[in-house]
């Protein structure tokens, strides 16, 4: 491959230096990153120059938990409260969806998440074979698995715990290392205590990390002690769940001595701000999880409870609901939130070592933003602007491991056309 730099730009590396590099330079090769700091006098050793002048250059964006497919729920069932909206709309159309559903609201979700700045995405869905196809194909790179609800007969349970654990294998680690997998029991609330361990037994057996939703409503936790006399966290410890690198999404209702546990096991936590909001789930403790040294990221959660895969909206929500709820404008500051988007969220899926920021040896993950517009001057603060005046519409080019997958805010690796057409098709029969 050639030998490419990208020049003149400001740079935000979210390393640890987190340095912010005005006139920097960005260079790679093989899907790599060569080089990050000021624009070299001499560029004569590299194949291609791109002058960005003066645009914002930093990490994709990482969205820590969604359902892709979902966006063809986009508008169909909206404000109501999760669990009415969960039981009476989400689960009785899902069960209509086939591979074909799978395929294309995942190109609707892959290309609105490209064109808004997420180079990496968590999946947790069923059909998963056709997202893994999807991710492939457009060039994003993303961390699956395949969701396991526990209703039913015992044969069904085994049937998808199979399905889950092939999936995971078969996959892991393709798409030149773009897609790794995860297991995922659903939730507490939806998989008995012996089907999450079993679950946990294949992710152990596999090397495997677990996704799972947790404590997203003050109602799931009060059944769950009904059931199993505990609240999730403290049941999902005994089950041995933490022992495994975790992933939870939401954990809106956990208590201070959850957090505990939480930090003991070095248990990732997904704030799916925007979603929680807009289900009325409430709006989980974030200073005081982030106090304990847990690692938050952000996800948006599925376009049908959000309604959109803008990580931006996330970002500058997370950066400003606290302040307000808390009378305390010193919280969550904008370099923490995109923090939050960016390292953080490589962190919390334990790839860190290769996404997340901008530095020698990382892959060449990496956003452009048209930053030639009013609401981005005077520069005084970049990453002030970025969070709180920028959004996802203003990406310009993106690119995956080196490889141009948006170029002048247009995704170039999924014909938009084709997939706009097809999700209309497929929607017209709900």
């Amino acid at each position: 491959m050639s030998k490419k730099i990208m020049t003149n730009g400001t740079i935000m590396t979210m390393d640890a230096e987190n340095r912010l590099i005005k006139k920097g330079a960005i260079a790679f090769e093989d899907g790599q990153i060569t080089f990050v700091g000021e624009t070299p006098s001499d560029l004569s050793s590299y194949d291609e120059i791109i002058d960005v002048d003066g645009d914002y250059v930093l990490p994709g964006l990482v969205n820590t938990h969604g359902h892709a497919s979902m966006s063809l729920l986009r508008g169909y069932a909206d404000d109501l409260p999760l669990q009415q909206w969960l039981e009476e709309k989400m689960w009785p159309i899902e069960a209509t969806y086939t591979k074909d559903h799978a395929k294309w609201g995942t190109n609707l979700s892959i290309i609105e998440m490209l064109r808004t700045g997420t180079t990496t995405f968590v999946d947790m869905y069923d059909n998963m074979d056709e997202v893994a196809m999807a991710v492939d194909a457009a060039g994003i790179r993303a961390r699956l698995c395949r969701g396991m609800i526990g209703f039913g007969s015992e044969e069904l349970r085994q049937s998808k715990l199979e399905e889950a654990s092939s999936f995971a294998r078969n996959w892991n680690n393709q798409a030149n290392g773009r897609i790794t997998t995860m297991m995922s029991p659903h939730s507490p609330y939806t998989c008995a205590p012996d089907f999450i361990e079993k679950i946990v037994s294949k992710a152990v057996e596999l090397n495997l990390p677990i996704h799972i939703h947790m404590s997203e409503t003050q109602s799931e936790v009060e059944l769950n002690v009904r059931e199993y006399g505990e609240r999730p966290v403290k049941h999902l410890e005994k089950l041995g769940m933490f022992e495994q690198p975790t992933l939870v999404a939401h954990a809106v209702h956990v208590e201070d001595w959850e957090m505990d546990i939480l930090a003991k096991y070095d248990v990732k936590v997904s704030n799916n701000i925007i979603s929680n909001l807009k289900l009325a789930s409430g709006i989980a403790p974030l200073p005081a999880l982030l106090s304990k040294g847990i690692t938050v990221s952000l996800g948006t959660d599925s376009s049908a409870s959000n309604n959109n895969l803008d990580l931006f909206e996330e970002l500058k929500q997370v950066a400003m609901l606290y302040k307000g709820v808390h009378n305390d404008a010193t919280l969550i500051p904008a370099e923490k939130a995109l923090q939050m988007a960016t390292i953080h969220g490589a962190e919390a899926i334990w790839l860190d070592d290769q996404i997340g920021s901008l530095e020698v040896g990382k892959q060449a993950d990496f956003i452009v933003m048209n930053t030639k517009q009013a609401f981005y001057q005077p520069a005084h603060n970049p990453i002030s602007h970025l969070v709180y005046s920028g959004s996802g519409r203003d990406v310009k080019d993106v690119y995956v491991q080196g490889k141009q997958v948006v170029k002048n805010g247009e995704c170039v690796t999924v014909d938009e056309e084709r997939v706009i057409f097809e999700v209309n098709r497929l929607s017209q029969k709900f």
